[in-house]
């Protein structure tokens, strides 16, 4: 396939997840909205909402604009590869489809694929796969989905903990890489945001319960600010008061609390305490008070490599995001800031 019909592919996909978000009936979304239903029934934390966010992002993505507007610095090298390369993409299973950019950055550039999905997420990317199919079956030669160990690759993109990641630098190491490990999501309030700002950054701290690496886990907030402000802007998260999953967490961190004497905020569905700490259980977010916001950016920078987004509403640094923005990345907004797109076409310059 050319550049041209493989970008045609994914248009046709963004508008078919925009589709999905406006509820539209169509033949083409009834094993989309089968796979919907049935991921939830494997993993209870990709509930509806979560699902229809993931497409609903992607679909603003996958727009014929936005596809040429992140290609374009990358044409001199998008041209057609003899020999494409086979690359292997290990994906997690934190929220809904998060190994996707990494799927669509392997098949934009002319590689084949083996995708070795996470049993968090195994359903949703097969039906995806399927409609690619459906409208060019030409992609059957390009993707190969499996659960059994890696074999005959030649280039890895792999994403998980910390601990796995040790795991994949012993096994994967000898070949072209990109190992991710775990990462954290901040914010920094600096005691000028509206109202729209602060309901904004609900949804970077509570959307997909939290549980992605773009989800804010930790606040930075002027001494003495009052965090109560924050709680208008949580109440569209009220339905998770009924997802189980969720209010264990939030029931067992909440007694442990209590039982030492942690002070903490209750919204009736999130806590929020006070420490030093990046990364908080799903349902607590931790903050931590500021004296002087001109010295964050500079201790923020020490701790780069932990940290996947900033959230802020005044831009101190450009990777820097503005609140509500946080789970709305970009194609260019690559994960760690590694650029895929620029190390699979060195792949398929040298293959």
């Amino acid at each position: 396939m050319t550049l041209n019909e493989r970008i045609d592919s994914f248009v046709q996909l963004g508008e078919l997840f925009r589709d999905f978000a406006r509820n539209k009936q169509d033949p083409q979304l009834v094993k989309i909205r089968e796979a919907a239903k049935q991921a939830q029934i494997e993993n209870p934390w990709f509930v509806q909402e979560s699902i229809s966010h993931a497409l609903r992002s992607l679909s603003e993505c996958l727009t014929r604009e936005k596809l040429n507007h992140w290609l374009k610095p990358y044409l001199r090298k998008t041209g057609e590869f003899d020999q494409p390369s086979t690359v292997a993409v290990v994906m997690a299973g934190n929220i809904p489809l998060v190994g996707f950019h990494d799927f669509l950055s392997v098949l934009i550039s002319g590689h084949r694929l083996i995708a070795k999905l996470s049993s968090q997420d195994a359903v949703l990317l097969p039906a995806i796969i399927d409609f690619l199919l459906a409208n060019r079956p030409e992609w059957k030669e390009c993707i190969t989905v499996t659960r059994q160990p890696l074999t005959y690759f030649d280039a890895i993109i792999a994403t998980g903990s910390n601990n796995s990641a040790r795991y994949f630098e012993y096994y994967f190491g000898k070949y072209p890489n990109i190992i991710r490990k775990n990462r954290n999501s901040v914010a920094i309030i600096t005691g000028e945001e509206t109202n729209e700002d602060l309901s904004a950054l609900s949804d970077d701290m509570l959307l997909y319960f939290g549980m992605g690496c773009r989800s804010v886990s930790k606040i930075y907030i002027p001494a003495g600010w009052d965090l109560k402000q924050l709680l208008p802007g949580t109440g569209k998260f009220e339905y998770y008061r009924y997802h189980n999953k969720y209010m264990n967490n939030y029931d067992y961190y909440k007694s442990i609390y209590i039982i030492n004497k942690i002070p903490f905020i209750d919204t009736g569905d999130m806590i929020m305490t006070e420490n030093n700490a990046l990364s908080s259980p799903v349902a607590v977010i931790f903050y931590e008070q500021y004296q002087d916001l001109t010295l964050l950016p500079d201790q923020l920078d020490e701790i780069d490599s932990q940290l996947q987004c900033i959230v802020c509403h005044k831009k101190m640094k450009e990777h820097w995001v503005l609140p509500g923005t946080a789970q709305h990345p970009e194609l260019w907004d690559y994960a760690d800031r590694i650029d895929t797109l620029n190390f699979l076409l060195d792949i398929g310059k040298s293959g």
